[in-house]
């Protein structure tokens, strides 16, 4: 029988394999239960914080989106925010993606938005310069706002423009 617990400081592929091969085999006695708890609950936390980390960088950019856009472009009739346009493509996609593999994820979505919206609005007011107060205090956007691929926030000023 293989020391299980040193396999998996040692060579954690051959650990996994044979963790793969006692499942099969329903030897659950045999299992390094220990490790296996640990490498499940990081691999929870770990997509957890992907999921926050991709929707922190998508929030921050539809906030720049509403709040900067109209501003630079303005100013510099060139600017047509390509860049953002491809940063938000990129994060709906990845968060597709994560949250079909994990669909799991999808029970905790309103809360991540939650908790990554203050720290989007940090990283919008550090990129655009504009003071954190510029920003709403709680995310505007609806989960299935910000996966849709055909949402842009319109800016304040091109709403009351339109009137």
């Amino acid at each position: 029988m293989t020391d299980l617990p040193a396999l998996y400081r040692t060579d954690y592929a051959a650990w996994a394999k044979r963790h793969v091969e006692l499942l099969r085999d329903r030897r659950f006695n045999d299992m390094d239960i220990e490790h296996l708890l640990e490498e499940l609950g990081d691999m929870s936390k770990s997509e957890r914080r992907e999921l926050e980390s991709r929707l922190l960088i998508l929030i921050a950019h539809l906030l720049k989106w509403e709040y900067q856009y109209p501003l630079l472009s303005e100013q510099w009739r060139e600017f047509d925010g390509r860049s953002w346009r491809a940063t938000i493509v990129e994060q709906r996609k990845q968060l597709a993606v994560l949250l079909r593999q994990s669909p799991g994820l999808k029970s905790v979505l309103a809360q991540t938005i939650l908790s990554a919206h203050p720290d989007a609005v940090d990283l919008a007011s550090k990129e655009t310069r504009l003071p954190p107060e510029t920003f709403p205090a709680h995310c505007p956007y609806t989960a299935e706002q910000m996966l849709n691929d055909d949402f842009y926030p319109v800016s304040t000023e091109t709403r009351h423009n339109h009137r």
